[in-house]
């Protein structure tokens, strides 16, 4: 949902157009005066500002010199609202760098008109500005192999952040970006018919994560959930795909990893449906181990039911076995820290 900064100090008015506009379908954030404005402005980061001329405090154009002169904001569309008619009024407002200009009294119509296009001709440009930067950035250093393009990630992506637990996406939601884990561990996974959630794969920090909706403009095909503090960069599809397109090589080296590792995959599956239960516990320790890169002297910080779901098993059933695990001096357990003491011979439960 698009956000709206309305700036207008005529109490009446700003309610009513807030009303009209929350009506349309968009966020409408208000503010009384220029001051009051600029503060909403720089912290929320509206997609559109409207905002009216004759205010106290700080007046409509100081507020748009204000925001034109930050970096964070001057790129923000801008629409003047105000009842002033005169040629010259609106002649400053425009040479300010203002993208429109409305008087009161308005018509809806015509107000709700002149944000859909200043949105959509903002979209456009930073559609354009995002093509020209990838193209740029991929011309002055053409790629070679897999270890560029993470590299790409990291120097251009969006860097998101999320705690331990949280939803990175859900299945189902739309997909528009492909990550690379900087930091953390991040579990796959997806709900069957009955209802209860299977864990698909595990990602540690320099694996890729959303290539299983890269292709179609799908939806994401499962869902995502930080298992420890995360720390990710994005690169939207349409970028991407046209890195790969341009750079054969990296495409290869990319089909040669999906490869290796839908092989893991598939060994999983194996252990899943014909491993006993002790093996099953005990493979999926190893795995966490392995991916959380933890040796024997640190504990695997896991929940109970992330184990049971990688095992594919029941959370009791996993219990038990741990406990086993535990009296045989394999492993010790402190509250939700497992501490693996014998690596080697859990390699060979059966």
């Amino acid at each position: 949902m698009k956000q709206i900064l309305l700036i207008e100090d005529d109490k009446a008015l700003r309610e009513n157009t807030e009303e009209l506009l929350e009506l349309t379908g968009y966020s409408v954030l208000t503010a009384s005066n220029g001051q009051i404005g600029i503060q909403f402005a720089k912290k929320n980061l509206p997609d559109i500002i409207i905002c009216d001329i004759m205010m106290p405090l700080i007046d409509g154009y100081g507020v748009l010199e204000e925001l034109s002169s930050d970096e964070k904001t001057k790129q923000i569309p801008f629409i003047f609202l105000s009842a002033k008619t005169e040629h010259k009024e609106i002649r400053k407002g425009m040479d300010l760098g203002a993208d429109d200009y409305l008087t009161k009294p308005f018509e809806e119509d015509e107000l709700i008109s002149a944000i859909e296009s200043r949105l959509a001709k903002a979209q456009l440009l930073n559609r354009m500005l995002d093509s020209e930067t990838t193209e740029q950035a991929i011309s002055n250093d053409e790629m070679r192999t897999l270890h560029e393009l993470k590299n790409f990630f990291d120097d251009n992506g969006e860097i998101v952040e999320f705690d331990t637990g949280a939803i990175i996406y859900k299945e189902g939601s739309r997909s528009n970006k492909i990550y690379l884990i900087l930091k953390g561990l991040v579990k796959s996974h997806c709900m069957d018919a009955d209802g209860k959630e299977l864990t698909t794969s595990l990602y540690k920090a320099d694996d890729f994560l959303g290539f299983t909706s890269f292709l179609n403009n799908i939806p994401y095909q499962e869902s995502a959930t930080a298992l420890e503090q995360v720390k990710l960069a994005g690169i939207s599809k349409e970028n991407l795909m046209e890195i790969l397109e341009k750079n054969k090589d990296v495409s290869i080296e990319l089909m040669e990893l999906f490869t290796e590792n839908i092989s893991v995959i598939k060994a999983q599956l194996l252990q899943m449906a014909y491993s006993s239960v002790r093996k099953k516990t005990a493979q999926t320790l190893l795995q966490f181990a392995e991916i959380m890169q933890t040796k024997t002297d640190k504990p695997i910080k896991i929940s109970r039911n992330d184990l049971a779901s990688v095992a594919g098993i029941a959370p009791e059933s996993l219990i038990r076995t741990l406990s086993g695990f535990k009296k045989e001096g394999l492993i010790t357990i402190e509250g939700r820290n497992i501490k693996i003491l014998e690596l080697e011979a859990l390699q060979y439960v059966d």
